[in-house]
């Protein structure tokens, strides 16, 4: 497994991170024109923190758009920067799974106003992982679980928020982790289903 770059910064000796075994390097594009915008999120997040966060900061504010997801997650602050923008920017953006949307990348569709899943879509739902490549003191290591504590709080917070999802409900998801279902995720009131062959003139996507 690869080990987490920083953001901006030089990386401390333990970086909390939501990971999963699956997926590329990650990526992000968008579509210009004079209608509502669409962004590609796909891959890893993990070294694409300036990329994804230039890409929502393009957007324009109070704007509509869409959101397509097929990401095994990544770095947990590029997933809060990532919501902290949808929400300061006031975008109103619908987020559609096309194959995964599992771990850190669960946060920024949970910021989508309206998600749509397929039947098929992954969802792996689980606590952050952390891990390091140097030696510290044992006092770093004890802020590091302090503050590794209080990341999963507010993580668990903003998406039991956001969806809205019953927090026993997401805890049996998230501990020890379980790959969630397109259409549980729909049973669960959280996304709307697309099922295969249905008319998809019918989704309430923003239009120009």
């Amino acid at each position: 497994m690869s080990r987490l770059s920083p953001p901006r910064a030089e990386a401390p000796p333990y970086r909390p991170k939501f990971r999963s075994a699956l997926g590329p390097a990650g990526s992000a594009s968008r579509k210009d024109s004079n209608g509502p915008w669409e962004l590609l999120i796909a891959g890893d997040f993990n070294d694409r923190h300036v990329d994804l966060l230039e890409a929502i900061v393009e957007l324009p504010r109070n704007s509509s758009g869409t959101i397509y997801f097929d990401s095994n997650g990544g770095s947990v602050y590029t997933a809060l920067s990532l919501v902290s923008l949808i929400q300061l920017r006031n975008l109103k953006a619908t987020g559609i799974v096309l194959g995964e949307c599992s771990s850190a990348s669960l946060l920024p569709f949970a910021a989508c106003r309206k998600r749509y899943v397929m039947p098929f879509s992954t969802h792996l739902f689980h606590p952050m992982k952390w891990e390091s490549e140097e030696n510290v003191r044992l006092e770093e290591a004890a802020e590091w679980t302090r503050h590794f504590k209080e990341v999963q709080e507010t993580c668990d917070r903003l998406m039991a928020e956001m969806f809205p999802l019953d927090r026993d409900l997401l805890n049996s998801w998230s501990i020890p982790g379980r790959f969630v279902s397109g259409a549980e995720l729909a049973k669960a009131g959280i996304a709307e289903l697309i099922e295969p062959g249905s008319d998809l003139t019918q989704l309430q996507l923003p239009r120009s």
